[in-house]
């Protein structure tokens, strides 16, 4: 109970904020126009901002580090190129 009362009321940030304003306005307008369409992505916009996530899920959109396996540090060899011209 103590995890569902710390994912509503904290870590509000602006892009938390910005989908439950949207969310609102949207099924404000979708109460308005009798659209169910509307009021299916103003739920999706509440559910969002509620549960913070996102489209991707709580941090879905970062990529992983990838890890190198070996400690090795190999030599790179250089070649030099001369030009034909003189």
């Amino acid at each position: 109970m103590n995890t569902i009362k710390a994912t509503l009321f904290y870590n509000w940030h602006f892009m938390r904020v910005l989908r439950l304003g949207l969310g609102v306005f949207i099924a404000v307008q979708a109460i308005k126009t009798h659209d169910a369409f509307s009021g299916l992505i103003a739920t999706f916009c509440l559910f969002q901002a509620v549960t913070n996530t996102g489209c991707c899920g709580s941090q879905g959109c970062s990529t992983s580090v990838p890890k190198n396996s070996s400690d090795k540090i190999e030599g790179i060899e250089f070649e030099e190129i001369k030009s034909n011209k003189s």
